[in-house]
């Protein structure tokens, strides 16, 4: 197998983890900027205000994501690595 092939595989894998981990993340981000935002104004310093509204939102865009975060490898494997695999 070519070094450019491996880079290239590795390079599609890579996309594809940022790809995934992208809307977990925003939501994380977004509730934790809007939260924050909340506790400078009210002078509320409370840990699980901040924790326990991040862990339920990225539970439900994981859940709303699952489809096309599975899609993703998926995709990568049936098109890439199992014709590799395979010898076409």
């Amino acid at each position: 197998m070519p070094e450019d092939l491996i880079f290239d595989l590795t390079r599609r894998a890579l996309w594809i983890a940022v790809r995934m981990a992208a809307p977990l993340l925003l939501a994380a981000l977004v509730t934790g900027v809007v939260i924050g935002l909340f506790q400078a104004l009210t002078s509320v310093q409370e840990m699980t205000l901040t924790f326990v509204p991040k862990v339920g939102l990225m539970l439900v865009v994981f859940w709303v994501t699952m489809s096309f975060m599975t899609a993703n490898p998926v995709g990568l494997f049936t098109d890439q690595i199992i014709p590799l695999i395979s010898g076409g």
